[in-house]
Order: structure tokens, then sequence, then C-alpha cells
């Protein structure tokens, strides 16, 4: 019996396809066949506007993946169509030939085939498992411009966000899904690390003034494709087409919106295209080029909002820019990048209250603020507007512990690492474990996350405090030391090893390294909290009041932590402390 006749997918060296007979051609099929194709089962070809070059055109790419996805089917078709497209075959007094019949009656069997496959496919879509995690796998960019990654990498992270928000969907966040943006491997196995039922995979491609976006559902476990659609829009309209892809694949997945989460997803206005791109090209600065792309992204999030000052997002990437920039490893000063935090998150609620993000991070400012019961009121917002957003989970639980509420901080860390375990790592959790006084927790928790993130500067450092509550001063040191040097400058972990150094016994190496750090601290920025760690660590406590002093001045991170924080516990009697309790809204 001979082989069914296919559609091979061509190996791509083209662009783009801009006429009927280019695709025809490509596809080694007639005009008319691959028109009907089309018309009849969704093949991806585009219309051109305000364009002389012809009527549609097609990406190769696509085409490809198309054709991969409905083999089956177009087989099938393939026999059929090509019983119609060659009369000949029949005699010319009219008769058909034996020949004829016994293709003819194959025909029909084959088609009775096809029929029933699609039926029980129908049937087992109805009774498939439904749908209840999702991972939206990085768009690819088609351009074959490296320069508009940024585009793709930004409606992929804005469809993140949009679909996040419905309480049923468990969606995983944008950072957990970079790492597969040129994946090797294949669906079933990125569900699987991931630990979703489906996936969304795609394309975005920029032409002039428009945009088009290709998207596919794909169920985890079998690698079936039962959705997809393109999406063709002016750039102006890029915020209704991620609006229509959310709502869509919601539709789709058959999971139950509120209301609330409808009026979230379809929420769309115009934006210039010039707007739009300066906001997407700070997204993308700001998302892993390292702290040397923070003013990059700044000044992006700046042009957008000098070009449309009511545009929402724009305010949201300026909060989360000075956010990053106020960290330790971001080289700002936090009491100079707080202010501008708190401004900009209020700026983007005003014009656009359902953004959870902003929620978090100006809960995130108000709590180094000691603004304890406002920050409480942003967080609880942004879990309700972010019901499965890992991230408002996580800063959540670090509010509670803060409190000395450490066994619900505990619970709600670990919550939120069941969201998105790539997301909120077992160094997150180690820390709210180091907290609540739970070493031997802690430490291992550290240490399976260095497993598989051995230069995590932040998780080495985390691991060198859980040791360091642990006794395990001599261990310490190396992880600590390791964490100096891929920090690159960051001043709090040598205040951890000067503490580190003493509890060991090397107390000259200790104060070796503290007057490096009055060094640095006397010709810049140096914060007092690496000080008050190594008096601590020195045993030297009238010094450490005296920079206690000056973290209250600063409104250090570390004075969030004086109910919980280990290292204070020798100190916690001292009637100065006490004072400094209270005075921080803590006591």
């Amino acid at each position: 019996m001979g082989s069914e006749p296919s559609v091979q997918a061509p190996s791509s060296g083209v662009k783009r396809l801009d006429s009927w007979k280019e695709i025809a051609a490509y596809l080694s099929r007639d005009v008319t066949t691959v028109q009907r194709w089309e018309k009849r089962e969704g093949m991806p070809v585009h219309r051109h506007v305000h364009d002389k070059r012809g009527s549609v055109y097609a990406v190769p790419e696509e085409l490809n993946a198309w054709l991969e996805n409905r083999r089956p089917q177009l087989d099938g078709q393939g026999e059929a169509e090509d019983l119609h497209s060659h009369p000949s075959a029949a005699r010319t007094n009219g008769a058909p030939s034996s020949r004829v019949w016994w293709v003819v009656a194959a025909a029909v069997v084959l088609l009775a085939v096809v029929g029933y496959v699609a039926w029980r496919g129908h049937e087992r879509a109805d009774t498939a498992p439904q749908i209840r995690s999702l991972a939206v796998l990085p768009l690819r960019n088609l351009s074959g411009d490296p320069s508009q990654e940024y585009l793709a990498d930004g409606i992929t992270e804005a469809l993140i966000g949009r679909l996040a928000g419905i309480r049923e969907l468990r969606v995983i966040s944008h950072t957990s899904v970079m790492r597969f943006k040129d994946p090797k491997e294949s669906v079933p196995e990125i569900a699987k690390t991931l630990g979703v039922d489906a996936v969304v995979e795609g394309s975005v491609i920029q032409d002039g003034s428009r945009i088009r976006v290709t998207a596919q559902l794909i169920r985890g476990a079998t690698d079936t494709h039962f959705w997809s659609e393109t999406y063709d829009r002016e750039m102006s309209n890029a915020l209704t087409l991620e609006s229509e892809l959310a709502q869509a694949i919601a539709e789709k997945v058959k999971v139950t919106v509120t209301g609330e989460e409808q009026q979230r997803l379809t929420a769309a206005r115009p934006v210039a295209p010039e707007v739009y791109e300066s906001y997407l090209k700070g997204v993308y600065a700001l998302g892993g080029n390292g702290r040397s792309a923070v003013p990059e992204s700044i000044a992006d999030f700046q042009d957008a909002i000098a070009k449309d000052p009511k545009f929402a997002q724009a305010y949201l990437g300026l909060a989360m820019a000075y956010t990053e920039m106020g960290n330790v490893a971001g080289g700002g000063i936090p009491q100079q990048t707080r202010p501008k935090v708190v401004e900009a998150a209020r700026k983007a609620l005003e014009l656009d209250p359902s953004l959870a993000k902003a929620h978090v991070l100006l809960a995130n400012a108000l709590q180094e603020e000691w603004y304890w019961s406002a920050a409480e009121a942003e967080y609880k917002r942004a879990l309700e507007l972010g019901p499965n957003d890992a991230s408002a989970h996580s800063e959540y639980a670090m509010w509670l512990s803060c409190q000395g509420r450490t066994d619900e901080a505990v619970e709600w860390v670990r919550r939120a690492r069941a969201l998105d375990p790539e997301e909120v790592t077992g160094f997150q959790v180690s820390w709210i474990l180091f907290q609540a006084h739970r070493f031997d927790e802690a430490i291992r928790e550290a240490r399976d996350a260095m497993a598989v993130q051995p230069d995590d500067a932040g998780g080495l450092f985390t691991l060198g405090f859980a040791l360091l509550g642990s006794n395990q001063a001599v261990e310490a040191i190396p992880v600590l030391e390791r964490s100096v040097i891929l920090s690159e400058g960051s001043p709090v972990p040598e205040g951890i090893l000067v503490r580190a150094y003493a509890q060991a016994g090397r107390r000259e190496d200790a104060l070796r390294l503290l007057e490096k750090m009055k060094r640095r601290r006397a010709a810049g920025y140096f914060p007092a909290a690496a000080f008050v760690n190594a008096y601590l660590g020195l045993g030297d406590k009238e010094q450490a009041f005296v920079w206690l002093g000056e973290a209250y001045k600063e409104k250090s991170n570390i004075l969030q932590f004086v109910k919980t924080h280990p290292f204070f516990d020798p100190i916690r009697g001292d009637p100065r402390f006490v004072d400094l309790e209270r005075r921080v809204g803590l006591g």
C-alpha cells in the first residue's frame, strides 16, 4: 500500500512571501489550493494595508508551524483536492474507468476516516482535563532584526500580566519563562519543568506602522495544538491587540472570569507607536541587562511619559526602575530613590488602579518608610488584583515577617514558591526562615537553591546569614567571600563578612575589612547597615548603637527587621533598642 501524500514544511531561508503565487510555490501547491487552505483551515496569510506590493503576504516560519500542526488534516485534504483538480482521470466518453471507481472509493473511505479522527479529536477536547495553569513562552521576533527583541519581550510580559489577574488560572511569571527564549526542550518538557497544563507560543513581527502577533495554545502533556490565531493591527492599537489575545486565551482554556477580571482583560486605550516603543525599550533594558541599564530604562520611561503623560504603564516602569536603583546592588541611595518610587507608583495607580505591580511597588516603598498599615493595604489590594502573582505573595510574606508573624510569613512565602518556583526561589524562602530563627531549614533551602544557581550573589549572601545564625562561621566565610566578589562591590556582604571573620576568631581580618569599609564610606555612599552588622559581630555594642542611629536617619532596610532579626538578639533587652523598635513603629 502506498504512502499518503503529505505537505512537507520547506526549510525557510525567505523572510516573506509577497503574493499568492509565491506562497503557492513555497508550498509546492497551486494557488487555488492554498487559497482554499487560507479560507477553510485558517492558514496564516495576511493582507497588506496601505501597501503597493500586493494584496497578501505570508511569513515562512508561520506557514511551517501551521503545516506541522495540521499535517493529518492537510494530508487527507490533499487527496480530495487532487481528485477535484484533475478531471482527466475520467474517461472521455463520460464513463468512469474501474481505476477511477477505486480511487473514488478510496477517497470516500479516507474522508470517513478523517471525519472520524476529527470527531474523536473533538470528543477528546471536550473531555480533556481542565487547564488550570499556563505558561506564555517568549514570543519569537520574526523581524530578522535583533534590535526588535524589545517588542516581542514586551508583548510577552504584557500578555502574562493580563492573564495573571485571573484567579482561577495560575500563570507563570515573565522572569521564569525568559529562560525558554530559545528553547532546546520540547513543549512537554517545558510544561513539566514549569508545572503547567498548557503553553502559549507564538511570534511577533512589526511591518512599518503595523504589528502582527501569531499565537497558539498547546496542551503540555500531549503536545496537542488546540487553538491558534493571528492578530494584525496598527501599532497604535497594540494594547487592544494584547487585550483581544488575552481574552481569546481565557476563553479557549475555559476558565471562569469574574466581572472585574473581565474589565481588566478588556481594558485598552490607543497609544501612539512611538510612546509604546519607548515604554517597551525601557522594559527590555530593565529586564536583564544589569544595573548599568537602569539609567537607560529610566530615560526610556521618561521619554514615553513626555510624549503621553496619561500612559499609566510608563509610570509603572519608572517605579520599577527606581526600585531597582534603590536596591543595594543597584548603586542608588534609598533616601533619594524611594520618594521617586512612591511618586511614580501613585501616578500609575491614579491613571489605572488595576495595576497590581504598582500596588506592590508602592507597598514596598511604604514599608521601607515604616508606614506599616498603608503598606499592608497596598499588598492586600495587589493580592486581590493578582491572586496568582507570586511576587505579591512573597512580598507580603516579608511584611508579615517584619511584624513578627513569622509562621504566617513562612506559609505565605512557600505559597508564593508553589505558584512560581522559578521566580520565588529557595533563597527567598531561606531568608524568611532565617528571620524565624529556623536556621537548619534556612540552610537547606539556600543550599538546594545554590545547586541550581551557584553564582547568585544574593543567594550566597542569604546562605551566609543562615550559616552564621547556626554558628557555622567557618563554613560561612568562603560563601560570603564569593558573594563579595560576585556582587561587584555591593557593600552589605562586606559587613556580614566582618561578622563571619570575627565569629571564626579571625579578628585581624575582620578589622582590616572594617577599615576598608570606613574608607569607602568616606569616599561616597556606603550604607550604615553594613557597619551595624560588622560591629555586632565584633561584639562592640556601643559602636553598634552609634551605627543603628545612622541607620535610623537613613531609614535603612535593616530596621524593617528589628522585631525578628537574629543578629539583634544580644541587644534586645537594651532600653535604647526598645526605643528604636518603638520609633520604627514595631515596638
